[in-house]
């Protein structure tokens, strides 16, 4: 079977200040573009074969790819559905907020003015099932956002919804997925 790799994009202002970052467009500090650097580095020196880069639309994760592009020579394209998730009024907020934390429990219902888990969910999992099926050999590094590993590793693992809400990856640490 196939096997691709992902990778989270590098540190943010609203990292540092623990804020949900969601859907909102939040650039790499210059700390997350040294990291994004060192993630293609550690690519070219390990000789990590990806054929393909696709990454989110929002900037910090584009960015962080463009790096790695420059650094490796794997050419890169955006994909919208690897957008992160849509917290709508909580963004900007306290990651760990009581209030988003029982929000975060609720999987069908949309948050205020963004979107459910559930309808994110399917849109990062029809993006792994095209992966798995049209890749024909491909190895794509994916390039997003921490609530899309959540879901990448939901996609492979059965997690109960407090192992799922407590998922989470370092900014530019590497993933390998296989099918």
């Amino acid at each position: 079977m196939g096997y691709f790799y992902f990778a989270r994009h590098g540190q943010t202002v609203w990292n540092v200040e623990n804020k949900i970052c969601g859907a909102t467009d939040i650039a790499l500090t210059e700390k997350g573009h040294e990291q994004a650097k060192e993630l293609g580095r550690k690519i070219l020196v390990e000789g990590i074969h990806i054929d393909e880069i696709i990454c989110s639309p929002l900037a910090r994760a584009a960015d962080t790819a463009r790096h790695v592009s420059e650094i490796t020579g794997v050419p890169m394209r955006v994909e919208p559905e690897l957008k992160e998730q849509n917290f709508g009024k909580y963004e900007s907020t306290p990651r760990d907020g009581e209030e988003f934390r029982r929000a975060k429990m609720c999987f069908v219902r949309s948050y205020e003015g963004g979107e459910s888990m559930i309808r994110f969910c399917q849109r990062i999992y029809n993006v792994l099932d095209r992966i798995k099926t049209e890749s024909d050999g491909k190895v794509y590094l994916l390039v997003a956002h921490n609530g899309v590993a959540r879901a990448v590793q939901s996609y492979f693992t059965d997690m109960s919804n407090e192992e799922f809400a407590k998922f989470g990856i370092k900014n530019c640490e590497l993933k390998k997925y296989e099918f």
